[in-house]
């Protein structure tokens, strides 16, 4: 299927590894233009040497940039003045006890998940709006429908994302600009592995095993008992992103293998 993004330009943010760069990686499969973004100038190289060689069609574009910081977003902006997507991304996350969270660290899950990608989108709306054609895409997680209460002041950020989206997306009445939200279930990200590791160190399991013991013990309502791909997400996003989705409009759009145990 052809998704008709040929010359679209995306910015992918925190595309460096797992699911942003997956993404990445297939708006660029595509024939999109693609700006990849991670705080670190050498590693953001790398994977624009690397993504530039697989896809030498389009280009690939550095932005190493920590968005969490105001100053860093605007030099982005300033760069990249003008894209058809925008994929916020990037995010963090770390298992904590409620009781262990302090005021500082709820407001550093707040700037970098919700305040950074809300920065970004405020600059480039108006500007899709004006063209009238733009996609923006919060990449959230089961988390902001279903609170597991291991790391709560990551998911009131990703249901802070969900609402967002569906704010913006009233401001894009009648344009073929959309604003949605995408929730990944529990994916194989290189974080997730290096839980698994871990998790699992000393173990005689095989790393097979090891992901279908963690899936029962841990995630026992997925369906499809096993880690989602972070290709599987991008594969869904680029559809999302595309002209031919243009009837998803402030949606809070599932991909959690049957995760959230409803049915919507």
């Amino acid at each position: 299927m052809d998704l008709e993004l040929t010359g679209k330009t995306a910015l992918v943010t925190g595309s460096t590894k797992g699911i942003g760069r997956a993404i990445a990686d297939v708006l660029a499969q595509e024939g999109a233009n693609v700006i990849i973004n991670g705080r670190k100038e050498a590693v953001v190289t790398q994977v624009v040497n690397e993504l530039q060689a697989a896809h030498s069609a389009v280009d690939i574009m550095a932005a190493p940039f920590d968005l969490s910081d105001e100053a860093a977003a605007d030099a982005l902006m300033a760069a990249y003045p003008d894209v058809d997507i925008l994929i916020n991304n990037m995010g963090i996350f770390q298992p904590m006890a409620y009781s262990d969270i302090d005021d500082a660290t709820w407001r550093h899950f707040f700037e970098v998940n919700v305040l950074a990608g809300n920065r970004l989108a405020k600059h480039y709306l108006p500007q899709m709006l004006d063209h009238d054609f733009g996609r923006i895409i919060f990449i959230a997680s089961e988390e902001a429908l279903m609170p597991s209460g291991e790391m709560p002041q990551y998911s009131m950020t990703k249901t802070m994302n969900l609402s967002l989206a569906k704010s913006l997306s009233k401001l894009t009445k009648a344009t073929n600009v959309t604003v949605n939200t995408v929730m990944p279930g529990s994916t194989l990200t290189e974080g997730v592995q290096t839980m698994l590791d871990e998790m699992y160190a000393g173990s005689p399991l095989t790393a097979k095993e090891r992901e279908a013991d963690f899936m029962k013990v841990h995630r026992p309502l997925s369906q499809i008992q096993r880690l989602i791909r972070p290709e599987e997400i991008g594969h869904f996003v680029a559809f999302v992103a595309s002209p031919l989705a243009g009837a998803f409009s402030g949606e809070a759009l599932r991909m959690d293998g049957g995760l959230v145990p409803t049915i919507f």
